[in-house]
C-alpha cells in the first residue's frame, strides 16, 4: 500500500485483483536448501518432474491469491496429485524417503490410488467485511477478537490448568530455573 501510495498508483473505488506466478520455492541460504514459498503440497505450474529438478529457481507455484484495495482476502492453490511430483518436491525441500514416509505416508500412499487433480482457496471474509466497513483493522470487526499477545477478553483466556485436568493429559509443567 506504501508503494502504491508513494507512486501515486491508488484509486478510489473497490479494486480487486488476482495475484499470481508466485514463485515455487525460494533458497534458504542458512539452510543451504530451497523452502517452499506456499506448502510442500503445492503443485508447480508444470508438471515435468525432470523439468522441476533441472530448474527449482525458475520453477512457477500453481497458487493464487485474491487481494482487494491492497488487502490480501483470499488465497490458495492447486495441490499435487502426482506421487512422482510429491517426491520431487519432497526431495528438493531436503525431505528424504523415509522421512516422507514417515510425516506424509497417508498422503503418499493416497496418491497411489489416482487422486485428480484439486485445489481450494480460502476466503478471509473478516478481511473483507473490514475493507466494506471501511475499519483499519479486522480487529474492529471480528466480535471477540484476539489481544497482540492471542488472550481472548470473552472467555479471559487463557487461564490456569487445573493440577487433575494436567494428569489426565498426561502433562507435566515444568517452570525454567531462574537465571
Amino acid at each position: 500500500m506504501k508503494l502504491g501510495h508513494d507512486l501515486k498508483m491508488v484509486e478510489s473505488g473497490w479494486r480487486p485483483l488476482w495475484v499470481f506466478d508466485f514463485p515455487m520455492f525460494e533458497w534458504d541460504a542458512e539452510a543451504k536448501r530451497w523452502v517452499a514459498m506456499h506448502h510442500p503440497f503445492t503443485s508447480p505450474r508444470d508438471p515435468d518432474a525432470a523439468a522441476l529438478r533441472a530448474a527449482p529457481a525458475a520453477a512457477l507455484a500453481n497458487a493464487y491469491d485474491m487481494v482487494l484495495n491492497g488487502s490480501e482476502i483470499g488465497g490458495g492453490s492447486v495441490r499435487i496429485h502426482s506421487q512422482e511430483m510429491q517426491s520431487t518436491v519432497f526431495e528438493l525441500l531436503g525431505i528424504n524417503a523415509q522421512e516422507a514416509q514417515k510425516k506424509f505416508g497417508f498422503l503418499l500412499d493416497a496418491l497411489k490410488f489416482g487422486a485428480p487433480p484439486h485445489g481450494g482457496i480460502a476466503f478471509g471474509l473478516d478481511r473483507l467485511a473490514m475493507l466494506m466497513a471501511g475499519a483499519d483493522s479486522i480487529r474492529e470487526v471480528i466480535a471477540f477478537p484476539k489481544t497482540q499477545t492471542a488472550a481472548d477478553p470473552l472467555t479471559d483466556a487463557p487461564t490456569e490448568v487445573s493440577e487433575a485436568q494436567l494428569r489426565e493429559l498426561h502433562v507435566r509443567v515444568r517452570v525454567p530455573p531462574p537465571t
